[in-house]
């Protein structure tokens, strides 16, 4: 059976997805979507329940918070199949230094509650293309 990730996390422009997908063996879902309507917004709670990984990449293009409640819910709830990735720079936007301690502190929780934290989209597609381990405890980021 093919392995396939939901691509979710920061939307509004960002084109993460689009340095991700030619790095991808696997199949993806990417649920971004001209229009949003219900259909699409069924079929992306279908497709993130279906997935093999939900992948959860966070931009300084981020304006709303769902995200990162969605990848600690799935943290707790799914640790195997959940992957977390910050990226802090989008175009010429950067996270403040507030933020960035933020989403480490929400990495190690991913982390803790047994989900994958992984520190780039190179790690990210190496990690769902051949299933490399999670990093390991003495190399998290501020530890």
């Amino acid at each position: 059976m093919d392995k396939k990730v939901f691509l979710g996390g920061t939307c509004n422009g960002s084109q993460w997805r689009e340095i991700l997908k030619p790095k991808l063996t696997i199949d993806y879902y990417d649920p971004v979507v001209p229009h949003w309507s219900e259909e699409a917004y069924q079929r992306e709670l279908r497709e993130r329940e279906e997935c093999d990984y939900c992948l959860y990449v966070i931009t300084p293009k981020m304006t709303g918070f769902y995200s990162i409640a969605e990848v600690i819910d799935d943290s707790n709830k799914r640790p195997n199949k959940t992957v977390f990735c910050t990226i802090d720079k989008d175009d010429d936007l950067m996270f403040s230094k507030k933020q960035v301690n933020s989403l480490l502190a929400v990495g190690r929780m991913v982390h803790n509650n047994g989900g994958h934290w992984l520190i780039n989209l190179d790690d990210v597609a190496l990690f769902l293309n051949e299933g490399i381990e999670k990093v390991p405890d003495d190399q998290i980021i501020g530890e």
